[in-house]
C-alpha cells in the first residue's frame, strides 16, 4: 500500500512541475509582474493585460489601422498577427504579415528594439528553449527564417514544404516541428544541425497552430480547413497518436495540467466554444466552453489555473478557470485578435505601463449574427464584427454549415425580410472541407451596426444577407440582429 500511494504522490508532483508551455517549467504563480499580450490584426497593435487583476493596461502601437496603412508611405506595421516570446520572457516576438516583419519588443517597458524584414507573408515566431534563436515561419514562401536575437537579423534560412504554419520545440530543444498552411506536411528538424529528419503527413494542407506537451511526448497540430486536431508522437519515429474531430474553423491549441489530469484546450471558432480534451493513449473530450465570439489565440497561466483566449469578433480575452472550466472574466482588447500568448514574470518591477497608449477606437466594435435563411440550409450560422476604423469599417464574417468548398455571394440588402431589396454586391464567401469560411471587407458600413449605436437613422440601415453565388434569390444566411456592442 505505501508503494501504491508514493507512487499516486509522484504522479501528482510529476503534474505541478510540467507545468509552464512550452518549456515544461515548474508552476509559476499568476502575479502582477505577468502578462497576457493579444497581437491585434486589424488595429495593427498588441494588447497587454494583467492578469492578476484580468485589467487591459492599454496596448502596444505598432501601425495605423486602415486606410491610413495603405498609403505607400506608410512606415508602421500591417496585419499584426503571430506573438512568441523568449525563455527569460524578456522580449515579446511580433509578426506582422502583410509588411513582412518581426518587430522585437522589450517586455519591461513595451519599447521596440528592433524591426526585423523578412520574407512574403510570415506567420508565426517562436524562440529555441536555450534562447538563441527565434525561428519564424514564413507562410509565404517556402522556409524558416532563423533570427540571432542578439545580433538582431537573420542569420540562416531552412527549407521547408511550401507554407510553413507555425514552429514549435519540444522541451528539450532537440527537435522543431514545422507544420504547414499549404502542403499537407509536417517536418521534424534537428533543431543543431538545422536539417529535415523526418516528413511526416498532415491529414489536411491547413495548419495554422502547433503545441507540444510540457512533458515532451505529444505534438498537437489544429487543421482550420478540416475542423480537426492531429496528433503525433514527439519522439521518433513521430507516429500518429489520434486524429480528433473538432469541429469547424479549428484554431490554436496549448496545455493545462492540475491536479484534475493533463489537459488539451482547442479553440473552435465555429462553435464560440473551446473544447477540453484529457490527455492519453486515447484523448477523450470532457468539455466544451462556451466563451464568444471566433475564438482564436490560447495559451494557460504559468501555472495552469488559468486559460486566457482571444475573441477574434469578440473584441475580448475570454479568462477560463481550468478546475471548473468556466468562463470567469472578460478583458476588452483590440480588434480582429489573432495570437495571445501568457509571459510569466514579464515584468520584474514597476507597473510595467511605459509606452502603452489606449485603445481607443480600436474598442468601437458592434457585433451581430447571421441565422440560416432558407429551409436547405438549416444548421448555416454566422458571426459578424463591425470594426470601426475611423471613417470606413472593417466587417469580418465568419460562417459554417454551409456545403463544403462552394462560393457564396455576400450582400448589403434594404430588409432583413424577404424580398430583401436592393442589393449591393460586397464580397464572395469561400468555405472549406467542413463547410466553413470567414470573409473580410472595408467600406462605410456603419449602417449594419445594431439599433441604437451611431447609425445615421432607421431608415438608412441596411442589412447583411449571404445567397447562393449565381442566384440572389437563394438567401442562406440573413442578419439576425446583434448580441453586443460598444
Amino acid at each position: 500500500m505505501k508503494i501504491i500511494r508514493w507512487l499516486q504522490i509522484f504522479s501528482l508532483l510529476s503534474v505541478s512541475l510540467a507545468q509552464q508551455a512550452p518549456w515544461g517549467r515548474p508552476d509559476i504563480p499568476v502575479s502582477s509582474h505577468d502578462r497576457v499580450y493579444a497581437a491585434n490584426q486589424t488595429s495593427n497593435t498588441v494588447s497587454v493585460i494583467d492578469p492578476s487583476s484580468n485589467k487591459l493596461l492599454g496596448v502596444i502601437r505598432l501601425g495605423d489601422p486602415v486606410p491610413g496603412a495603405l498609403s505607400p508611405l506608410y512606415r508602421g506595421q500591417l496585419l499584426v498577427h503571430g506573438l512568441g516570446y523568449s525563455p527569460d520572457g524578456k522580449t515579446l516576438a511580433v509578426v506582422s504579415i502583410a509588411s513582412n516583419s518581426v518587430a522585437l519588443i522589450e517586455t519591461a517597458t513595451n519599447k521596440v528594439r528592433k524591426i526585423i524584414y523578412v520574407g512574403r507573408s510570415p506567420h508565426e515566431a517562436f524562440y529555441t528553449p536555450d534562447g538563441r534563436e527565434l525561428w519564424v515561419s514564413v507562410r509565404g514562401e517556402d522556409y524558416i527564417s532563423v533570427i540571432d536575437p542578439v545580433r538582431m537579423m537573420e542569420i540562416r534560412q531552412i527549407q521547408v514544404a511550401n507554407g510553413p504554419g507555425m514552429t514549435i520545440f519540444g522541451t528539450d530543444g532537440r527537435y522543431a516541428f514545422v507544420c504547414s498552411s499549404f502542403t499537407a506536411e509536417l517536418a521534424v528538424i534537428d533543431a543543431a544541425s538545422h536539417e529535415i529528419v523526418q516528413r511526416l503527413p498532415q491529414a489536411s494542407p491547413f495548419c495554422p497552430n502547433i503545441a507540444v506537451t510540457p512533458e515532451n511526448d505529444e505534438v498537437w497540430i489544429t487543421l482550420k480547413d478540416a475542423g480537426k486536431v492531429q496528433v503525433y508522437s514527439a519522439k521518433p519515429p513521430f507516429d500518429q497518436k489520434a486524429l480528433l474531430e473538432t469541429g469547424p474553423i479549428t484554431n490554436h491549441v496549448n496545455f493545462v495540467n492540475n491536479r484534475n489530469g493533463r489537459f488539451a484546450y482547442v479553440t473552435v471558432g465555429g462553435l464560440g466554444a473551446v473544447k477540453v480534451f484529457r490527455r492519453g493513449p486515447t484523448p477523450e473530450l470532457i468539455a466544451t466552453i462556451p466563451v464568444g465570439d471566433l475564438p482564436h489565440g490560447i495559451w494557460p497561466s504559468g501555472d495552469g489555473s488559468r486559460v486566457y483566449v482571444a475573441l477574434e469578433n469578440g473584441v475580448e480575452a475570454a479568462v477560463i478557470d481550468t478546475l471548473t472550466n468556466r468562463v470567469i472574466a472578460k478583458v476588452p482588447i483590440g480588434q480582429t485578435s489573432q495570437a495571445l500568448v501568457y509571459v510569466p514574470k514579464a515584468v520584474p518591477t514597476g507597473d510595467g505601463t511605459d509606452n502603452l497608449v489606449p485603445l481607443g477606437e480600436a474598442g468601437n466594435t458592434a457585433r451581430l449574427r447571421l441565422e440560416a435563411g432558407a429551409a436547405n440550409t438549416p444548421g448555416a450560422q454566422g458571426w459578424v464584427a463591425v470594426n470601426s476604423l475611423g471613417l470606413l469599417d472593417l466587417v469580418q464574417i465568419a460562417a459554417e454549415g454551409l456545403r463544403p468548398k462552394a462560393q457564396y455571394s455576400v450582400y448589403l440588402a434594404e430588409s432583413d425580410q424577404p424580398p430583401f431589396g436592393k442589393l449591393e454586391p460586397l464580397a464572395v464567401l469561400k468555405t472549406n472541407p467542413d463547410g466553413a469560411g470567414i470573409i473580410q471587407t472595408v467600406g462605410p458600413l456603419k449602417t449594419l451596426a445594431p439599433t441604437g449605436a451611431a447609425a445615421p437613422g432607421a431608415a438608412s440601415r441596411r442589412f447583411l444577407i449571404v445567397t447562393e453565388l449565381k442566384d440572389p434569390s437563394q438567401v442562406v444566411l440573413r442578419q439576425a440582429g446583434a448580441s453586443s456592442g460598444p
